[in-house]
């Protein structure tokens, strides 16, 4: 199915869920602004109160919020307050942009086929934490960037982009995530473009960009 996430160019508003510097959050603002991408970020929150992400936000005059996980609280009760958080701001499409925490089931339902994320690997290689010290460790010459559905598990939701990053003899861990992150600059508003465009179709686990 298509995604439909937005009902035309000009009403796709983005919220974007961050944990830290917020530099793919920088990216999304920018393509934005400079007419890159046929979205804006309406929303920014963070479960991470000294978050710099949050400070680039308020930079550029997107309110942000600052929604902390209480300890014995469901995660449901956490991602309610991030729902009527977006709900105010109009946001029908979620980006997570460096967010640090799993998503649940019930944020993912009632934003079906609409929050995304963005991945330092080429999925389906090297999910979860520190993907660009798995790449090294198991000796890949090429590794990347995804951008993809958020589903229930970890990083296993279907696959909207890729862009592969050769992994060189010299590389260490900071020189291989820096310029992978150059590519999720470009790779991450780019998505969103297509998905603001309705160019996405998906069909159970498959993906196809329309023209």
């Amino acid at each position: 199915m298509k995604t439909g996430c937005c009902l035309s160019e000009h009403q796709c508003k983005i919220g974007v869920l961050v944990s830290g510097r917020g530099t793919n959050l920088q990216s999304l603002i920018d393509a934005s602004r400079e007419g890159r991408m046929a979205a804006e970020v309406s929303v920014v929150v963070s479960n991470r109160a000294n978050a710099p992400a949050l400070d680039r936000a308020k930079k550029a005059g997107i309110p942000g919020f600052v929604v902390n996980a209480v300890k014995g609280e469901t995660k449901e009760a956490f991602e309610k307050q991030i729902g009527e958080i977006f709900n105010r701001h109009g946001v029908n499409l979620v980006v997570l942009a460096g967010f640090m925490r799993i998503v649940s089931p019930w944020l993912i339902s009632r934003f079906k086929n609409r929050i995304i994320n963005i991945h330092p690997a080429l999925l389906p290689s090297f999910p979860g934490l520190s993907a660009q010290k798995q790449a090294l460790e198991y000796g890949v010459r090429l590794s990347g960037c995804t951008v993809h559905f958020v589903d229930e598990g970890c990083d296993t939701g279907p696959i909207i982009l890729q862009t592969a990053v050769p992994v060189l003899d010299t590389d260490t861990v900071e020189s291989l995530s820096e310029r992978i992150l150059k590519e999720e600059h470009k790779l991450l508003p780019k998505a969103v473009d297509l998905l603001a465009k309705n160019k996405v179709k998906v069909t159970g686990r498959r993906v196809e960009i329309l023209p």
